[in-house]
């Protein structure tokens, strides 16, 4: 573990450092040496060392020495890794969010050293049990989640739940390392794919960008907290599914775009009247596509606003409505550059 000098400021191991909320993070710790474990591609910026390893495997599949190396060096451990696909079946999915996790807590009960664990707001969602024959299934990835946190509380370890919202971009630029749910969605609005949206008028999705969480992460560990549940979520702050989709028409035709308003319908219609004559004569591929999406926007959809932490984060200001607008915007103008639907004017603004 050479090229960093490891007395000038703390260490932090982080998992999931390619993903949405573990580059933010990358962005914001550059007060910490940030040793970033990965399984694929490297990780680099100042102050950052990438180690290849498996969060699956024992000792994540290094060698004694450079596990005990690292048992050495790190002062707190993030956990970001996680698979969230939700078509990506039971076994790969508990792999990594539970016995990966599992990893995790020994090498921070080895090291004696707190760790911060990312969940999800989801995990409030206890309601959802769907099972369309679609290949999404939120519930699997709600339930590894679930318990993972209850590993994390049961071992002894000082440890906070961090459980974030939907992420999305950064609040000034939008710029995000995958695009997400929320984006696929927007895109079929601005190519007017969608005639019809399943998702209830008056339900609220809850979203955060991506600066905001990483910046609570962050905050809760400079602080020093090291106990807690924290909703990192919008909560009464959060935008209706009506405010949304309107926001994204006005958004889009800003852009220049000729938009049609898609027809917002509840999950109980869809069941009711429209699977029986629209969706199931279609091929199968074009069913589990629908029912796919049908699942994402179920567990998006919240009925109820979700707790949140956000005034009691160190170093975090509770986001307010416009706030949540005007990053909103921000995510849909950088996906709608990134997909080549603005006009030249409008990349150049």
């Amino acid at each position: 573990m050479s090229g960093i000098d490891f007395t000038a400021r703390p260490t932090v191991l982080l998992t999931g450092a390619g993903g949405v909320v573990g580059q933010a993070l990358l962005t914001e710790l550059g007060d910490h040496n940030v040793i970033c474990l990965t399984h694929k591609r490297a990780v680099t910026g100042p102050h950052v060392l990438s180690i290849r390893g498996d969060l699956t495997l024992s000792r994540f599949g290094l060698d004694r020495e450079e596990y005990d190396e690292l048992v050495r060096r790190v002062d707190a451990i993030v956990h970001c890794a996680a698979v969230t696909a939700f078509g990506a079946g039971k076994d790969a999915t508990y792999d990594v969010n539970v016995r990966g996790t599992g990893e995790v807590i020994a090498l921070a009960q080895r090291a004696g050293v707190p760790l911060h664990h990312i969940s999800t707001a989801f995990v409030a969602r206890t309601e959802l049990a769907r099972d369309d024959g679609g290949t999404a299934r939120p519930e699997v990835y709600l339930d590894s989640k679930r318990a993972a946190e209850r590993l994390v509380r049961d071992s002894g370890v000082p440890a906070t739940v961090i459980r974030p919202s939907v992420v999305i971009g950064d609040s000034a630029t939008g710029r995000i390392a995958q695009f997400q749910g929320l984006h696929g969605i927007a895109g079929a609005v601005f190519k007017n794919a969608l005639p019809l949206l399943p998702l209830q008028p008056g339900s609220r999705i809850d979203f955060l960008p991506q600066d905001l969480i990483a910046g609570a992460v962050a905050g809760l560990l400079r602080a020093g907290v090291t106990d807690g549940d924290f909703w990192i979520t919008a909560g009464e702050a959060a935008l209706t599914v009506d405010q949304m989709v309107e926001l994204a028409l006005e958004t889009g035709r800003g852009f220049g775009l000729e938009l049609n308003a898609p027809r917002l319908v509840s999950q109980d219609m869809v069941d009711r009247l429209i699977r029986p004559v629209f969706i199931d004569p279609l091929p199968k591929w074009q069913r589990r596509r629908f029912d796919d999406m049908l699942a994402m926007t179920a567990l998006f959809c919240t009925p109820q606003p979700f707790e949140s932490s956000c005034d009691r984060v160190p170093g975090i200001v509770a986001p307010s409505t416009s706030a949540l607008r005007d990053a909103f915007v921000a995510s849909l103008r950088h996906y709608a550059q990134a997909k080549g639907l603005l006009r030249d004017s409008e990349v150049a603004a």
